[in-house]
């Protein structure tokens, strides 16, 4: 009864103080709660000693979405929950996720949460208590400040609703949400983005069910997922070489299609398949009138299917955002049938993938329509075209197809309710939205102690929260080190050859060093390395010669690590050569085209006499040639390798020795003469006929 008593003297005290106005301005709603916990004859049992004010509150209103008292959810929790979940440091944020969780869970299973405005500022108010859980927590705003929560509390909360968001782009929705907000999410914005994400999912409802190429869509039950053309103000026009036609663009779950307009009607849809491995591209693509490459609005389209690919524009006055992002959705669709492809996935967990990618190219349309929202990267923001580019995506994507074939074995294994998985996936979070296609009574929830929630768990990290961690911290490695080469490229030929000449120096001296061994310039030197390097060879200790070098450098890269910690990285410097006006840049130019031309003529002379050598154009040379390889043959087959590298190594590295230099001189010139002496092979150069249409 004591306890009773203290718990309503607190809570009158904090009303009296208005210490929840930070959490939630002006709501008389909120108010009354509090009122009503302190004056209710219950009001200890619905106060958790261990929780902060705002947790209370927010436990309290899961305790009535799951229709149980605050301390049977804290009995639960304390029976099902491990050890280390109660361990006092953590257990009001574990206690907190468990209730929060299992609201969510049965909340998400009603038709329609995402309109009511009760459940948007629930899933907010989670993330506020989840920043300050225990009763010694202190708020992270001031009394003056609008409530706003963080990037940890974002991530942690919103991805046990996967349509609101998921584990492998909560981080960048975050940031593209709190971009304008200083990198606090305010709940205004919040609020805007699920209005509109709800809007989105009705618009894509109202597609699907249209009469718009259902005759098409039928087999496969295709969703429509976006369409463009239909505005006169933003066409979409189709190119095939020369040739263009306006018309109407419509992507579903499964294919692209394109109907070209008429005067007052659109003709037969073209269909270009996603979901088949055709080896399509997709990318983007300059377009102008009679083929010219002018304007950066479109989009080229390639499959083994098509004798020649399709450009799709998208006209725009400024920029090319509208390109950008049929890019990205034609992009994503195409990532989720690869990945049903590698993994060989079907039934549900196939639905279950197509739900995660159609989600993804939904919240990018929602983010679309908020005006505060800065440019953003629209990849980021889509599951499987993320992991593409992300370091070690690939393990993203395995861990994403090993976890939904568990929940595939947890729904087939008829587990009583006492199971430790609630089974909210993508695709029953859609049916219950009215988005679903057959039934979703595999994905109903489980209310019995459960501690797993779709991708994350309580006071724990799934496995593909560990793997996205890892794969972020890569990622953010590759910036640092992509910001490192973006500041270090240099403008011109001449300043970049520079730079490399001072890169090479240590080889180029090392090199220069080896020169002049082999040429015998200082005889003594020569003799001792050729003796050495023979001995090496004949003793078979090459491997080991090569495997110490490697060790001196792995040792000299250790020690410079070692005794150059904490001290500035020595920056190259380099004089900048003179600049050049227009014409010696032109000048230059040509000058390096004709060298580039010379060497490539040299090339196809070299490929023309051996040609000659190999069809004995030339017979003489050809029979030299032929018996040298016999040779060499009969050498390589009885030889141990061992002695050919020897022999091999003595006549190069004796070459320009005092006792063999004229003989050599000789020799090469003997092989000059012979090489020019050979002919090359006829060259018939034919002009493509080019047949032209008479009209």
């Amino acid at each position: 009864m004591a306890m009773v008593s203290k718990t309503r003297n607190r809570l009158e005290d904090l009303v009296r103080e208005g210490s929840f106005k930070w959490f939630v301005g002006n709501r008389k709603s909120f108010r009354e709660e509090i009122e009503d916990i302190a004056n209710s004859p219950s009001g200890g049992k619905n106060w958790i000693a261990e929780l902060s004010p705002i947790a209370n509150i927010v436990i309290r209103r899961c305790s009535r979405i799951l229709g149980a008292s605050m301390s049977d959810l804290q009995e639960d929790f304390n029976t099902v929950a491990s050890d280390p979940l109660k361990e006092p440091s953590h257990y009001a944020r574990n206690l907190l996720e468990y209730c929060c969780f299992r609201a969510l869970a049965l909340s998400t299973h009603i038709s329609g949460y995402l309109s009511d405005k009760k459940f948007r500022r629930l899933t907010f108010d989670m993330m506020l208590a989840w920043e300050c859980p225990a009763a010694a927590s202190q708020p992270l705003l001031n009394v003056s400040e609008d409530a706003s929560v963080g990037l940890d509390a974002f991530s942690r909360i919103t991805p046990a609703v996967p349509i609101i968001a998921n584990v492998v782009i909560s981080n960048n929705l975050f940031e593209v949400l709190s971009s304008s907000t200083g990198g606090r999410l305010q709940y205004c914005i919040y609020e805007k983005y699920l209005i509109s994400l709800e809007r989105a999912i009705k618009k894509l409802k109202s597609q699907t069910d249209s009469s718009l190429l259902s005759t098409l869509r039928s087999d496969k039950k295709e969703r429509i997922i976006d369409l463009d053309g239909t505005v006169t103000t933003q066409p979409v026009f189709k190119h095939i070489g020369i040739t263009t036609w306006p018309g109407r663009l419509t992507l579903t779950d499964h294919a692209l299609y394109f109907e070209s307009l008429r005067v007052v009607s659109y003709d037969k849809a073209k269909r270009y398949d996603l979901e088949e491995d055709l080896k399509q591209i997709v990318k983007p693509e300059l377009t102008g009138p009679l083929g010219a490459r002018l304007f950066d609005k479109a989009v080229l389209f390639k499959s083994m299917t098509l004798t020649e690919p399709v450009v799709l524009e998208f006209p725009e006055l400024k920029g090319h955002t509208r390109r950008d992002y049929w890019v990205a959705i034609i992009q994503e669709i195409l990532f989720v049938h690869k990945f049903i492809r590698r993994f060989q996935i079907t039934g549900v967990e196939r639905e279950e993938a197509l739900w995660r990618a159609i989600l993804g190219i939904l919240r990018l349309q929602a983010i679309q329509e908020l005006n505060s929202i800065g440019p953003f990267c629209f990849d980021s923001l889509l599951t499987f075209s993320l992991c593409d580019h992300l370091p070690g995506g690939d393990l993203i994507l395995e861990t994403m197809a090993n976890m939904s074939a568990s929940r595939d074995i947890e729904r087939t294994s008829n587990s009583p309710a006492g199971s430790s998985m609630y089974a909210i996936s993508a695709m029953g979070l859609a049916s219950s939205l009215g988005l679903g296609f057959g039934s979703s009574s595999s994905d109903q929830s489980q209310t019995d102690a459960a501690l797993l929630v779709g991708d994350i768990v309580v006071g724990d990290v799934t496995p593909l929260e560990k793997v996205v961690k890892e794969s972020r911290s890569c990622y953010e490695k590759v910036v640092e080190a992509q910001e490192t080469v973006a500041g270090v490229k240099l403008d011109g030929i001449d300043t970049n050859l520079i730079l490399m000449k001072e890169l090479l120096y240590p080889i180029i001296e090392i090199v220069s060093l080896l020169l002049s061994v082999f040429h015998w310039e200082e005889p003594l030197k020569s003799l001792v390395f050729c003796l050495i390097s023979t001995y090496v060879i004949i003793r078979g200790w090459l491997g080991y010669a090569i495997s110490l070098l490697l060790f001196s450098i792995a040792v000299f890269m250790i020690m410079t690590r070692i005794f150059g910690q904490g001290q500035p990285i020595e920056e190259i410097r380099i004089v900048a050569p003179p600049s050049k006006n227009t014409v010696e840049q032109l000048v230059a130019v040509q000058t390096a085209i004709s060298q580039v031309e010379e060497l490539v003529q040299d090339g196809n002379i070299i490929l023309l006499k051996t040609r000659a050598l190999l069809l004995s154009i030339f017979p003489q040379a050809s029979e030299k040639c032929a018996l040298v390889l016999l040779a060499w043959a009969l050498i390589l087959a009885f030889v141990p390798p061992k002695y050919i590298l020897m022999l091999i190594f003595l006549e190069a590295f004796t070459r320009y020795s005092p006792p063999r230099k004229a003989m050599s001189e000789r020799f090469q010139r003997r092989m000059r003469e012979w090489w020019f002496s050979i002919p090359a092979a006829p060259v018939f150069l034919q002009k493509e006929k080019e047949d032209k249409k008479k009209r």
